[in-house]
């Protein structure tokens, strides 16, 4: 006879237990966590707020080049509000010397390099009438108007009206042979209130010209008129870099 087989209970109870336990013993999925919100990112303050110094003015005006070595940049205009906050007022592009920018303690005359720093704006000039609503003194250029820049004269970088005697025509300016240039311009105060001789002299803001300048910061005609209307006495210029030693943010 063929033996009978016979089951053992015991291996189909030992899987009872696996298959009833196993689901429930199963680990329970993980909710989907949300990803975090972006920070907002901290806003820079505005440039004029990051100047080590503004001279006490209201209104600045700042022109910024990439590197000493450029002659374009970018020129903006600040106002400050009531509140203490610095509102952009305008922005053009604008012309710096043929041979770049120097620290304004370092430059010498004749290498058509723009000083950097913070200077005052004493007056302002033109071979054209101001603007209407100019309120900075403005002086209009005649024949007779030279702009000194000879190192050896008592009126070395001063308006000389007639030309002085000991100041030498072809070390100077004649302000009228530059009709377009000087059309409407902004005396600086670098190397005005103490001159030294040899640092340099002539030294504006004013119409461009062709090219690079001989050591100015010019803009668009448009913009000049228009800075001529919108600054008040105390304005200031700001000339430098966008980084580096003679960084605009240093002075």
């Amino acid at each position: 006879m063929r033996p009978v087989l016979r089951l053992r209970t015991t291996t189909a109870l030992s899987l009872l237990p696996a298959l009833l336990l196993g689901p429930l013993t199963a680990p329970a999925l993980a909710a989907p966590q949300r990803a975090a919100a972006p920070r907002a990112e901290a806003q820079a303050p505005p440039l004029p707020a990051r100047l080590a110094d503004t001279g006490g003015a209201r209104q600045l005006l700042i022109a910024t080049a990439p590197d000493t070595r450029s002659t374009h940049g970018t020129l903006t205009w600040w106002e400050r509000r009531a509140d203490g906050e610095w509102r952009e007022r305008g922005r053009a592009a604008a012309r710096f010397g043929a041979g770049g920018l120097v620290e304004g303690t370092r430059r010498e005359q004749g290498t058509n390099t723009t000083p950097t720093g913070l200077f005052g704006l004493p007056f302002a000039f033109g071979n054209e009438a101001a603007p209407k609503g100019t309120r900075l003194a403005y002086r209009p250029v005649t024949p007779d108007s030279w702009w000194c820049e000879d190192n050896a004269s008592r009126a070395y970088n001063r308006w000389s009206e007639p030309r002085a005697a000991d100041c030498r025509a072809e070390e100077s300016e004649r302000l009228a042979d530059y009709p377009v240039q000087y059309a409407h311009a902004f005396v600086t105060d670098f190397n005005y209130r103490h001159p030294v001789r040899g640092r340099g002299a002539g030294i504006f803001l004013h119409v461009n010209g062709k090219g690079a300048t001989a050591g100015c910061v010019s803009v668009p005609a448009a913009t000049m008129r228009t800075l001529l209307r919108w600054a008040r006495p105390g304005a200031k210029l700001v000339v430098g870099t966008e980084d580096g030693g003679t960084a605009v943010t240093r002075y």
